[in-house]
């Protein structure tokens, strides 16, 4: 099988030239990865596109009314209706004869693995054609660090006892959406911006329900320095904790192997969230590691 890694991945122009459809000035915190990821993903997808955005992060991000940094439509919905009113802007718009405007939700890990799940589950069912995508910064940031269905075992949180953490794995969010057998399922970070783009770019020519995860850093969450939010998501793939891949009826495509070994240990011990994790937890959290990335490999076969 044909390996790739970002390294050989030319960064195309347009990423660095390209309409700015997410401005200057929006109200995130130094080193968030949630703005990075939309403005990489709105230079994928382009001037015809309309965003619709639960309550989370990116809802106070965008800024207040009448002033918003967005520069394509974007409407507000509650937590729990990202796919729902997609899926209603969807039909509304192609009564209007506008089958190519891209029809985005874009929803934080709180959003969709726990308080949107049902929508987005119905959406994927119908297979509407929609784009949702996950942020994922591992816990309801907005709100004050709360633990979510993605917040990864070993995590510390502001909902976790004093000095405890979260004993559960994170929820597979990517196989949930498999099993609804939808066209197109990836995976993405904000350390691999050409790969986010050339993402965002193909699922224009896709019809039906696609879902992108994207890993993105929160410093306040994590715990890390603003200027480490790059390095620290980098580290989440080559230690195979964040694999990225796609999912394209039904292939599997791994688009970027690890660069150099990083133990999961490793990647851990850059975040302060991680400061009360045991020993045992570690080597527990290295093993789940382990068996899934074997487990993703072999469905390259």
């Amino acid at each position: 099988m044909e390996r790739t890694t970002q390294r050989m991945i030319e960064i195309p122009r347009d990423v660095m030239t390209g309409e700015e459809l997410w401005q200057p000035g929006v109200l995130s915190c130094q080193g968030c990865g949630g703005s990075l990821a939309m403005k990489l993903a709105l230079k994928g997808l382009g001037r015809r596109t309309v965003i619709v955005l639960p309550a989370c992060c990116m809802s106070i991000i965008v800024g207040a009314y009448p002033y918003s940094t967005s520069q394509v439509p974007l409407l507000h919905v509650p937590f729990e209706t990202a796919a729902a009113g997609a899926s209603g802007v969807r039909a509304a718009l192609d009564i209007r004869g506008e089958e190519d405007v891209v029809v985005m939700a874009w929803a934080g890990d709180g959003g969709t693995f726990d308080i949107g799940l049902q929508a987005l589950s119905g959406a994927a069912e119908r297979n509407e054609d929609i784009l949702y995508v996950c942020y994922d910064n591992e816990a309801y940031m907005n709100t004050g660090i709360q633990r979510s269905g993605a917040t990864p075992a070993g995590a510390w949180t502001t909902t976790t006892p004093d000095k405890a953490v979260k004993e559960e794995s994170k929820k597979d969010i990517e196989r949930i959406m498999l099993s609804h057998d939808i066209p197109y399922m990836a995976t993405a970070s904000v350390a691999y911006p050409a790969d986010i783009y050339a993402k965002f770019k193909k699922i224009r020519s896709i019809k039906g329900t696609k879902f992108i995860h994207i890993l993105s850093p929160c410093p306040p969450g994590w715990q890390i320095d603003s200027a480490d939010s790059i390095k620290v998501s980098r580290m989440a793939t080559q230690s195979n904790v964040f694999p990225i891949y796609e999912v394209e009826n039904g292939k599997y495509t791994i688009n970027v192997y690890p660069e150099k070994e990083v133990t999961v240990k490793e990647y851990m011990k850059t975040q302060g969230r991680f400061r009360y994790i045991t020993d045992d937890a570690v080597n527990a959290a290295q093993e789940w590691t382990d068996r899934k990335w074997e487990k993703l490999k072999g469905m390259l076969k």
